[in-house]
């Protein structure tokens, strides 16, 4: 993985999953192109995330069949919406700040 994505993969799956639930090979999708292939999030990296998530309840699961496949689809539960904007504000934050110092 990328070392600038370190501590933000959380986020990126958050935002992702404000489009709507996914599997999470469609939320790696979504963050590809979202990011017009910048970040590039192995399967390694989104599950730990994912059930992370879901142990605090930012995200829920459930089983369903997706092209005849069996997928577990994580959807946003009320406090992942809640934990996406906190960190969309530390975010803006950290970012108006590192435009003060670096341009």
């Amino acid at each position: 993985m990328n070392d600038r994505l370190r501590g933000h993969v959380d986020v990126l799956l958050l935002a992702a999953l404000e489009a709507g639930p996914a599997h999470g090979y469609g939320l790696a999708e979504l963050v590809r192109e979202r990011s017009a292939g910048a970040f590039d999030l192995p399967e390694g990296t989104i599950y730990p995330s994912l059930y992370r998530l879901e142990r605090k309840r930012f995200v829920a699961s459930r089983w369903k069949t997706v092209e005849g496949r069996r997928r577990r689809v994580y959807r946003l539960t009320a406090g992942g919406t809640q934990e996406l904007e906190r960190q969309r504000s530390e975010w803006r934050d950290f970012t108006r700040a590192m435009e003060a110092v670096v341009t």
